[in-house]
């Protein structure tokens, strides 16, 4: 075996892709992962008898800190190359204001002041999550890879909150009355993110890539003999290969000499009066202002879109959650986290979809199927709460039924989740901004899910859980007819040539598999 040179030695393990899974798993989903917001939600109105409204006060309050903070963290995340430890200071803080929330908090909104400066703060500290794991997902895998990575990180991420959720719920199920102590789940999962997070090598991330800068990571460039020119994620050479230490040893003077003259750190140059050139003085690829980007008239499009998505869908799950829960005792808590649980697990599912078939089909397809979703789910929901209303306390039967719609929300959500990410990442290629970008679009998303959290709650308590329901089904076709009609096909042709050079590796690699057994029935060895 050949020696690798002293001092080239990884400090670390380097597989960051199998990492990531496990960060995207303990962090859950952002609204009901490590902070657990819906559940607070029906914490707030079962245990400590708050209002639909002064609950609606709290979450409009986390979402419009959420929106205020969001871009700004994306630019941030953009500019730093410590992604990680702000992706792990902000998974703490959160942690520590969820427990704070569950600790404080008084009957019938007693210190509901307090409550309101939590959830800002919250807002502000969640608003770095979203950037902090994408930039950092794409920084290990470059934009060729994040089709893949991204709905493996979103399948993760599901599972991990229908986990964190469950147990929540059977906690709350045994706790009854007294559900505070569900929230313990929380910092157990933020223990499982910081361990596997701080388990990353900074080396692994590129920060160019990271920021949409160029399309690949200086780890994709294929070894000799790599029958695809694009690689689909991290790839470094092996640590007892001769070729980690040859290339350990000969390429760290051209590497220093080349970060020198690649401008790939967005400065705070916000482009008023800007000649729009992306080319620095050497040459080398520079970064977009931030008014460049804005200018973006699909960036616009797709923005004000999202808004409207989560207009409409951002309250329904935790209406669902509060008809199931008000006066149904011990089964309706339990029903309320089930809804959760229900929607992320068919996530996973929906996750994978998208990972597998958007580089085939397009994104837009895909895109619509979740948007059309919405208005579907909410006319059955609105069928339901009307058979509802003819009963005192509802039926299990009947629970069972209303907690089925929730497969709906997990083809809406799920889908949305994974293919904002995507289309996103689309639009801010070769721009250097994409934390921005995302930032922006998650901004769109969280005004978005805080106008509907108030709303929602509103009509739920001053009209009825049903017309709620009507309205925001309505409002839910609005999206989706723009998308159908004004937004364009995103999908970069380079991913499209990288699914089709992933399917003729996979039918290659079985004819070679076939050709060492001795077992080539076919004439596989054409393809080559």
């Amino acid at each position: 075996m050949t020696s690798i040179p002293e001092g080239t030695r990884p400090k670390k393990s380097r597989d960051p892709k199998g990492l990531l899974r496990y960060v995207a798993l303990f962090l859950g989903e952002v609204r009901d992962g490590l902070t657990m917001i819906n559940m607070q939600s029906a914490f707030m109105i079962v245990s400590k008898n708050y209002s639909e409204k002064q609950a609606g006060i709290l979450f409009f309050v986390f979402g419009m800190s959420q929106f205020l903070f969001q871009t700004p963290a994306g630019y941030l995340m953009d500019y730093t190359d410590h992604k990680i430890l702000w992706l792990s200071c902000a998974s703490a803080a959160t942690t520590v204001l969820t427990l704070l929330t569950a600790a404080f908090a008084q009957e019938k909104g007693g210190n509901l002041l307090l409550m309101v400066l939590i959830k800002f703060v919250q807002g502000a500290v969640t608003s770095f999550i979203p950037p902090g794991l994408n930039s950092i997902t794409q920084g290990i895998v470059g934009s060729v890879g994040m089709t893949k990575q991204v709905a493996m990180n979103e399948m993760c991420n599901h599972f991990g909150t229908a986990v964190i959720v469950l147990t929540g719920s059977l906690l709350g199920f045994a706790l009854y009355p007294n559900i505070g102590s569900l929230f313990i789940v929380s910092p157990i999962a933020c223990a499982g993110v910081l361990f596997f997070l701080n388990s990353i090598h900074p080396d692994d991330i590129d920060h160019a890539a990271a920021r949409g800068l160029v399309l690949e990571t200086k780890g994709d460039i294929p070894k000799s003999g790599s029958k695809s020119s694009l690689g689909s994620g991290y790839k470094p050479p092996a640590p007892d290969s001769e070729e980690y230490g040859m290339k350990s040893a000969a390429s760290t003077d051209s590497t220093k000499a080349k970060k020198k003259s690649l401008l790939t750190t967005p400065s705070f140059n916000f482009g008023w009066g800007s000649s729009g050139s992306t080319i620095g003085e050497s040459n080398a690829p520079k970064a977009d202002t931030p008014l460049q980007v804005l200018r973006n008239p699909t960036l616009l499009t797709f923005t004000i879109i999202v808004f409207l998505f989560h207009t409409a869908n951002g309250t329904i799950l935790p209406l669902v959650m509060q008809s199931l829960a008000i006066g149904n005792g011990r089964s309706g808590i339990l029903f309320s986290g089930l809804c959760i649980i229900v929607a992320q697990l068919v996530m996973v599912a929906s996750a994978k979809i998208c990972g597998d078939y958007s580089t085939k089909y397009g994104r837009k397809v895909l895109f619509l199927i979740g948007f059309f979703s919405v208005p579907v789910r909410c006319a059955i929901l609105t069928l339901l709460t009307h058979v509802k209303n003819d009963y005192d306390e509802t039926p299990i039967w009947l629970q069972v039924v209303i907690l089925s719609t929730q497969i709906l929300d997990g083809v809406g959500a799920g889908t949305f989740g994974t293919m904002y990410i995507l289309v996103t990442s689309d639009l801010a290629g070769g721009t250097g901004r994409f934390s921005m970008i995302l930032g922006v679009t998650t901004a769109a998303m969280s005004i978005g899910g805080t106008v509907s959290g108030y709303l929602g709650q509103a009509m739920a308590e001053d009209i009825s859980y049903l017309a709620a329901f009507a309205i925001l089904g309505v409002m839910g076709l609005v999206p989706a007819l723009l998308y159908l009609f004004c937004m364009p096909e995103t999908l970069p042709e380079y991913a499209r040539e990288e699914s089709g050079k992933d399917a003729l590796s996979d039918m290659m690699s079985i004819a070679e598999h076939e050709e060492e057994s001795g077992k080539n029935t076919k004439p596989y060895v054409e393809l080559t």
